[in-house]
């Protein structure tokens, strides 16, 4: 009877090693779905389409020879691990490929938000794909997990990235095509990581192989050496943002200021402003102000110099240049007598009673 147990536990491992190894082979259906998971992602990318390319990473199936990868590790047999890399790497040059033929053809002489954002990883990717990889085998163990697996291939995709290092190397743009690359090894390692750790933490069998295997260790410092040029990139996406949240408060703030009463800009009535931007890649920023005029004269160029000062007087020690663009309005319309009093929509303001004076009987008994 005590051996109820193990024979349960054993069968149900064999029956997972079978599905791991049947993942991990070349399959027709493999290719096929690589094919046009490429297919899908590059004609979105290259459209800059999110709804396809998130449809491209459904299909996509090289989350199975993933994973696949992790549990080999674990199971310490070389031979179905590469199998199973052979499988993944097999998909990797058909997309590749794919992907630079359709960027060759279409031939786009830039690209928009759907590629350059895949070229600039940082520790944020790494995060997702650990914990991505970590749920995904939760979600192959547990089956009543399955339906995760949907979404986590959304939240970590590997064909798109990889159909980006293909439309830019198309276009000879080999850095940025490193930085897609540098993306998709992330998520590689990250999710295979992230699988280990999670095989190594539900099965007890695999617990003592998870710091013990060399291909796991090495997979660990790989993925421990991606600290470093994340972090990097990283680092430049924490101080841009702090940046463009300190020229947001700026720019509000000069708004304010030339809005204001106490200056040109916002104290004639001939003058009305309605928009300002500021470019900050030029030395001294410049402040674009749009106003509307009544008066084609207004403002002078002493106006603007004097509204030039007082917000460099304000922002001090950091300098602006200040440009007006006008749009000059006319005003058509007859006089029209003024209504009487009595047919007055809006009536005039209220004003507090005056106190009334003291007469001699109010006042107080003298002594």
């Amino acid at each position: 009877m005590g051996s109820g147990p193990l024979s349960s536990d054993q069968a149900r491992l064999d029956a997972l090693r079978q599905e791991f190894e049947h993942e991990a082979s070349f399959s027709q259906v493999f290719v096929v779905l690589t094919v046009g998971a490429t297919l899908i992602a590059s004609l979105g990318l290259l459209a800059n389409s999110p709804g396809v390319v998130i449809g491209a990473m459904v299909v996509a199936p090289w989350i199975l020879p993933l994973q696949a990868m992790a549990f080999e590790i674990l199971q310490g047999r070389l031979p179905m691990f590469l199998r199973a890399l052979r499988t993944l790497m097999l998909g990797v040059v058909v997309c590749v490929l794919l992907a630079m033929a359709v960027g060759h053809l279409v031939a786009l002489p830039s690209f928009g938000s759907e590629v350059i954002n895949r070229t600039s990883p940082n520790l944020l990717d790494l995060g997702v794909a650990l914990v991505a990889g970590a749920v995904a085998m939760y979600a192959k163990l547990r089956k009543d997990a399955i339906s995760a697996l949907a979404g986590l291939a959304i939240a970590v995709a590997l064909v798109p990235p990889m159909c980006v290092v293909g439309i830019l190397l198309s276009s000879s743009l080999w850095v940025q095509a490193y930085g897609a690359l540098l993306l998709f090894i992330t998520n590689l390692l990250g999710i295979m990581v992230g699988a280990m750790g999670t095989l190594g933490t539900l099965e007890k069998v695999y617990r003592s192989r998870l710091f013990h295997s060399r291909l796991g260790l090495t997979s660990l410092a790989l993925t421990a050496l991606l600290v470093i040029p994340l972090g990097s990139s990283f680092y430049r996406l924490l101080q841009r943002s702090r940046q463009e949240s300190k020229a947001q408060l700026l720019e509000v703030a000069i708004e304010k200021q030339l809005r204001s009463n106490t200056i040109t800009l916002g104290s004639d009535p001939a003058i009305d402003l309605v928009g300002l931007s500021i470019d900050w890649k030029q030395n001294p920023p410049l402040i674009r102000a749009r106003v509307r005029v009544t008066d084609p004269s207004l403002p002078t160029s002493r106006q603007v110099a004097d509204v030039q000062s007082f917000v460099n007087r304000s922002q001090a020690p950091l300098r602006f240049r200040l440009v007006v663009q006008r749009t000059a309005v006319d005003l058509v319309g007859p006089e029209t007598a003024p209504n009487p009093p009595e047919l007055e929509v809006l009536p005039p303001p209220s004003q507090p009673p005056l106190p009334e004076a003291q007469t001699s009987d109010d006042q107080p008994d003298g002594d």
